[in-house]
This record gives structure tokens, C-alpha cells and sequence, in this order.
């Protein structure tokens, strides 16, 4: 990847709107992962992550739960960071694709219904910092700012 590629995937002039975004989303996102990863806060695991994804028709359901939870756990850490904010934001929005069309669109909206509100918020921001960035407060900016100095 050539210097000019990079330093468009990172730089954004998008202010301190994409750290109000990427905090809490990132927050999300990693806890959601962790579930999935680890079983932490009232999460399956991998394997019963997986078993429920296989149930649903994501098969294979183990490598399903490590992509989906990778996605989340490790995209919502760099979401908290600033860090590929781009690449992680859009590769969380598509995770939220998959959540609402495989989980949640047969539920209605309303999240009370196990609808796909949540989800689609989730997409709405990732999908805003994909286009964004992470803003002036992220790694990538600094990053960008030292590719530009040599």
C-alpha cells in the first residue's frame, strides 16, 4: 500500500463528531464481541455462540461466531481508538447487514420484538464513520500526520 492509499484511509476532518460516535459504538460493539468471543457479560461463548448460529443457517456456526465476534470485539476496539477507523467501521457495518437480515428484519423494527432498531442504528454510525473517519481525535489522524512529515 502505497503513502497517498494510507494516508487517505486515515485522514478525516471530521472533528470531535467521530469520537462522540466512535466511544459508545465501540464500546457496543467490543462487548457484544466479548459474548461471542469469551462468554463474558452473560455471553455463549464460542460454542454456544456457534450452535445458535448454526441453527439459524450461518454454517458453518463455529467459524460464523469467530468472524462475527472478531468483528465486533476487535472492530469496536478500533472504534474506541481511532485506529482503521474506516476498515473496522465497515466491516462492523457489515456485520449489522448480516444481524438484521439473518436475525431481526422478520421481527419488525421495534426492539421489543427482538426487531432490528438496535442493529440499524449500529449500521447508521459505522456506516457515518466508514465515510468520515475517525476524526481529529484518533490514531489515524496522528498517524497521518506523521506520514505527511516525512
Amino acid at each position: 500500500m502505497n503513502k497517498l492509499t494510507l494516508n487517505k484511509l486515515l485522514i478525516s476532518n471530521a472533528g470531535i463528531g467521530s469520537l462522540v460516535l466512535r466511544i459508545p459504538v465501540g464500546i457496543i460493539l467490543a462487548a457484544h464481541g466479548a459474548q461471542k468471543l469469551f462468554g463474558w457479560f452473560g455471553g455463549y461463548g464460542l460454542e454456544g455462540t456457534g450452535q445458535w448460529m448454526a441453527s439459524i443457517g450461518l454454517a458453518p456456526g463455529f467459524l460464523m461466531a469467530f468472524l462475527a465476534g472478531s468483528a465486533e470485539f476487535f472492530g469496536g476496539l478500533a472504534l474506541i481508538f481511532g485506529m482503521l477507523t474506516r476498515p473496522a467501521a465497515a466491516i462492523s457495518a457489515f456485520t449489522m447487514v448480516v444481524a438484521i437480515f439473518s436475525v431481526h428484519i422478520g421481527n419488525g423494527l421495534f426492539m421489543s420484538n427482538n426487531g432490528y432498531e438496535f442493529a440499524l442504528s449500529l449500521l447508521a454510525v459505522s456506516v457515518a464513520l466508514t465515510i468520515q473517519g475517525g476524526g481529529a481525535w484518533s490514531i489515524d489522524n496522528k498517524l497521518s500526520a506523521l506520514l505527511n512529515t516525512k
